[in-house]
C-alpha cells in the first residue's frame, strides 16, 4: 500500500463476524496495524475515510494528522477507547456514537475521554442511555458547540420524575451559547419540552421535536421565541394539533420533516467526523 498505490480515498480494515475471523484480525491489529497506519502517509492527498472495525484501537495514530483531506474517520466495534492517539482526539470536531441496540460500550469512558480531550466539538450527534452525569459534563465542556442531536435515553423510566425534571433543567442551563440546531425527536424529553425551553439560554436558531400536541408546549415555544428571537424553524415530525401548530407559525416558520427529505443534510456542513 506504501510503495504501489498513492491515490486511496476510501480504507477499511476489519469487517470480521465470525469468532475465529475476529481472534485473528485482533491478532493483526496487535502487531501490524502501527504499519498500515505508517503506510498512510503516501495516501495524505488523497484518503478522504478510514473505517476500522473489529479491533483494539491501541496503535499510534499521528499520521492520520497528516492527511489534508480526511473528513471522515469511523471507528465500530472497537473496545478501547485509547488514549494515547491525542493528536487525533483534539482533532475531532463532528464526533456521532451510535449503537444498534441504543447501548454504547463503556459509554461513561467515552464521554469522559470526549470531556478531557476533545474540546473543538462543533458537530454532537449521540445516542445514550440516561441524561448522565457524564453527559452533562460533556456537553457544559462544548463551548464550540453548534449542532446537537440527541437520540435514544430509552431507560428514561428509571429515573424518579422530580429527578429527571432537575437533570433536564440543568441540561438545559449548561447548553453552550454557541448552539444553533437542537434535535430532540428520538430521546424520549418529548414531555420535558417545557422545561427545557424555560432555562435554556442558547441561541437556537433550528428546534426539532417529535410533536405539538398541548398547549404547554407551544406556550414554551413561544415565549422562548420571544425572549431569544433567534428561532427560526421549528421541525415536527408530525402534527398532533393543527389548531396549536397555527398559532405558533406567527412566530416561526413550522416544518414537518417527514415530508421533506435531507433538512438536517441542508442544515449542517460536512466536516472531520469520527462514528462509534
Amino acid at each position: 500500500m506504501g510503495k504501489n498505490t498513492t491515490n486511496i480515498s476510501t480504507l477499511k480494515v476489519g469487517g470480521s463476524h465470525s469468532y475465529y475471523e475476529l481472534q485473528l484480525l485482533h491478532g493483526l491489529f496487535h502487531t501490524e496495524i502501527h504499519g498500515i497506519i505508517s503506510a498512510l502517509e503516501v495516501q495524505k492527498e488523497s484518503l478522504q475515510e478510514v473505517i476500522i472495525e473489529y479491533c483494539t484501537c491501541g496503535a499510534g495514530f499521528k499520521e492520520l494528522m497528516n492527511c489534508k483531506n480526511l473528513e471522515i474517520l469511523r471507528i465500530r466495534y472497537c473496545n478501547d477507547y485509547n488514549t494515547n492517539f491525542r493528536e487525533v482526539w483534539l482533532l475531532l470536531q463532528r464526533p456521532k456514537l451510535e449503537s444498534m441496540n441504543g447501548i454504547i460500550i463503556e459509554e461513561s469512558l467515552l464521554l469522559k475521554t470526549l470531556k478531557s480531550f476533545c474540546p473543538n466539538i462543533t458537530y454532537l450527534d449521540i445516542s445514550c442511555t440516561v441524561l448522565s452525569t457524564q453527559l452533562l459534563e460533556l456537553i457544559g465542556n462544548l463551548q464550540n458547540l453548534q449542532f446537537f442531536t440527541l437520540r435514544s435515553v430509552w431507560f428514561i423510566n428509571r429515573i424518579r420524575k422530580e429527578e429527571l425534571k432537575i437533570r433536564v433543567k440543568k441540561f438545559a442551563e449548561i447548553l453552550p451559547l454557541t448552539l444553533q440546531y437542537l434535535d430532540l425527536r428520538y430521546s424520549c424529553l418529548h414531555s420535558y419540552i417545557d422545561i427545557l425551553l424555560n432555562y435554556c439560554d442558547a441561541s437556537l436558531k433550528n428546534l426539532l421535536i417529535n410533536c405539538i400536541d398541548n398547549e404547554k408546549t407551544t406556550n414554551a415555544l413561544i415565549e422562548f421565541s420571544k425572549r431569544k428571537r433567534t428561532l427560526n424553524c421549528v421541525g415536527v415530525n408530525s402534527y398532533c394539533n393543527r389548531s396549536l401548530a397555527k398559532e405558533i407559525e406567527r412566530y416561526f416558520a413550522l416544518v414537518v420533516l417527514l415530508l421533506i427529505a435531507n433538512f438536517e443534510n441542508s442544515l449542517i456542513p460536512r466536516n472531520f467526523s469520527t462514528h462509534y
